[in-house]
């Protein structure tokens, strides 16, 4: 019995291996590690026993066989759920029938698929591409008397249609966002950047999974060196699985040990066009609508879609708000323990009377009474997010209210701990990209042991360490505080604050230093011709 587990399906774990023992002698033998094998053979039952064999027990393989002349028969195989099965009797059976009854007497296995409608065809004696095209949505026809199995790909199955975001919502901005298919989402991108110089290489990767996986960027746009240094990176990948861009973030960024995310993931097809535009590759994986872009910036995790859709003053507004947001975030419950702790004489008489007896009944340091609510509150995000969407919100919000109310009431925490912990999970809500704001929600926590031990002097070393830490950083060779940290002036038009979009002539010179401009020098205003506002 555990032989037979073992080798069941055994070729989706170790093809070249399971191929090479459980096929005759004649067909296959070794060498150096490697299944060397024979040409499939003119004999269909001897084709069609050493498929079987290799798919032994894969109750999802469907094998068909089909007289297709009066003396000649043919076996398809394909696996059931991955491709269109409208595309096997219209497109496969019909033209190979029609294509063998005419064939002449002279020639009577002539190349058949070629009259197929189908337009990715092909053909193969070689027994481990022939077993991994029926993995990857093909039908694989194998003729009676013909050395040759013909491959036809008809990839599909039940996949998600193109939806809005699910993570990334906005106002105003297009409306939809990647899926699971790799080819639909590529679709996307070429719908909005229309040229021959958005190039597209394609690799596979896990050796069990063997999942497509797609590098996407502009010819003379992006540079030279980041592309092959994102290739090189990709192509060392050696795993037996990938199953969502995580697997590859982790692999490919520069810096493993370091907190800040060094890549950006959307599912927004628009906001990737833009990243390619300005010079950066992007990674598509298959089975995820998440794609990944290298290289990144702080300032770049700082910005959403809407920041270029809005006019520039709106814009500008709001990234203000998100950025000193961000800090509230980081620092707020931190200064708050520094405060009542070792500073009181910082705030207002009446204030610090007015902490002092909400504090009075309180058996712990602040320190202490910070901790039991930023893990409460953290413990009551995550279940939100966890349970269903209907109840999730509630129970989160609810929670929330009830645990916070009755925790003042009895005594555990203050009211304006409650305050503090609420404004600052309200402020790490404003940034737009979640790699960022967990990255800040677990950076809060060393900041505010420090604020317990060394009060503000403690901040200040916290504070100084993240800077020293993000000047240091790199993604794929790119300062990660480039435009500030080394300064660039074209760059700071878009970093704090965005200029109109006709200011902005060129791309980061970080990102495509060898083409920069990107906009012509004037803008039109009536009948003038101006570059000033």
């Amino acid at each position: 019995m555990g032989q037979l587990f073992f080798f069941s399906c055994g070729y989706i774990i170790f093809p070249e291996w399971y191929i090479l023992h459980l096929v005759n002698d004649e067909q296959l033998t070794a060498g150096s590690g490697v299944a060397v094998k024979e040409k499939v053979s003119r004999d269909l039952a001897k084709n069609t026993k050493t498929v079987k064999k290799v798919f032994q027990d894969c109750s999802d393989v469907i094998y068909r066989e089909v007289q297709l002349t009066d003396y000649i028969k043919g076996l398809l195989v394909y696996i059931e759920g991955i491709i269109k099965v409208e595309d096997v009797q219209e497109h496969i059976l019909r033209p190979v029938i029609q294509g063998l009854a005419g064939a002449l007497p002279d020639n009577p296995y002539p190349l058949s698929f070629k009259r197929v409608s189908i337009s990715q065809t092909d053909a193969s004696s070689d027994w481990e591409k022939v077993i991994n095209a029926v993995l990857t949505s093909n039908v694989v026809v194998f003729i009676q008397g013909m050395d040759e199995a013909l491959l036809f790909n008809a990839k599909g199955g039940s996949r998600r249609s193109v939806q809005e975001p699910q993570t990334e919502a906005v106002i105003r901005g297009p409306r939809e966002g990647f899926t699971e298919s790799l080819r639909i989402n590529t679709a996307l991108i070429r719908f909005k950047i229309k040229t021959e110089k958005l190039k597209l290489i394609d690799m596979v990767i896990g050796k069990v999974t063997k999942t497509d996986v797609a590098m996407a960027y502009i010819e003379n746009i992006a540079e030279d060196q980041l592309i092959n240094d994102v290739k090189k990176r990709l192509e060392a990948i050696d795993i037996d699985g990938i199953l969502e861009t995580g697997y590859i973030e982790e692999w490919i960024e520069d810096n493993p040990s370091s907190p800040f995310p060094q890549l950006q993931y959307t599912e927004r097809p628009d906001t990737v066009a833009a990243q390619l535009l300005e010079g950066r590759v992007a990674i598509f994986v298959d089975g995820t609508p998440f794609a990944l872009i290298a290289p990144v910036t702080l300032w770049q995790m700082l910005q959403a879609s809407e920041d270029y859709y809005e006019r520039f003053f709106i814009s500008n507004m709001i990234r203000w708000i998100r950025i000193f947001f961000l800090c509230v975030a980081l620092f707020l419950p931190a200064l708050y323990i520094a405060v009542t702790t070792f500073h009181q004489d910082m705030l207002p008489s009446t204030l610090i009377l007015s902490v002092a007896a909400a504090r009075e009944a309180i058996p712990f340091p602040a320190l202490v009474e910070a901790f039991i609510m930023e893990i409460s509150f953290e413990a009551l995000r995550e279940a939100g997010i966890r349970l269903p969407k209907t109840v999730g919100q509630a129970v989160s919000i609810l929670g929330a209210l009830v645990i916070g109310q009755a925790a003042v009431q009895a005594g555990i925490v203050s009211a304006p701990m409650v305050i503090v912990v609420s404004l600052t999970g309200i402020a790490s809500f404003t940034i737009p990209r979640f790699s960022l704001a967990v990255t800040i929600r677990m950076l809060r926590f060393p900041i505010m042991i420090l604020a317990g031990i060394f009060g503000l002097f403690g901040i200040v070393i916290g504070m100084v360490w993240v800077i020293v830490h993000l000047t240091q950083l790199k993604s794929f060779g790119v300062p990660y505080m480039a435009g500030v940290a080394p300064y660039r002036p074209d760059d700071m038009k878009d970093i704090f604050s965005r200029v109109p979009i006709w200011k902005m002539k060129k791309r980061p010179p970080a990102d495509a230093p060898d083409n920069l401009r990107r906009i012509g020098k004037t803008r039109q205003l009536g009948n003038d011709t101006t570059e000033g506002w």
